[in-house]
């Protein structure tokens, strides 16, 4: 794989990975929970994970690449954020949409 090829690949997973804890009910999308619905703690402990996740597949892409770059805590600070603002869409569509019914 190229590396504009991965980069568009580790953005798509991102996204991905960002709204998958709030459009379904079971942990990882996995792993059925016993709770009628899934509480937020649990779907934010599920958005951290996900954020080390995706982060662990971007070391791997870039240590494929070549050598890694070595970062400081802004990197990760700014990667967080990015994370988050990606979860956005995800967070609206389940806490803030009205639904009929």
């Amino acid at each position: 794989m190229n590396d504009r090829g991965a980069l568009w690949f580790l953005i798509g997973l991102a996204l991905i990975g960002a709204n998958l804890p709030f459009f379904n009910r079971w942990l990882f999308a996995v792993v059925p929970l016993r709770w009628a619905h899934k509480p937020l703690a649990v779907r934010l402990a599920e958005l951290l994970a996900l954020y080390f996740g995706v982060g662990g597949i971007g070391l791997w892409l870039e240590n494929d690449a070549g050598q890694i770059a070595p970062q400081g805590w802004q990197f990760y600070a700014v990667t967080l954020a990015l994370f988050l603002t990606f979860a956005f869409p995800g967070f609206v569509w389940r806490y803030l949409y009205r639904r009929k019914g």
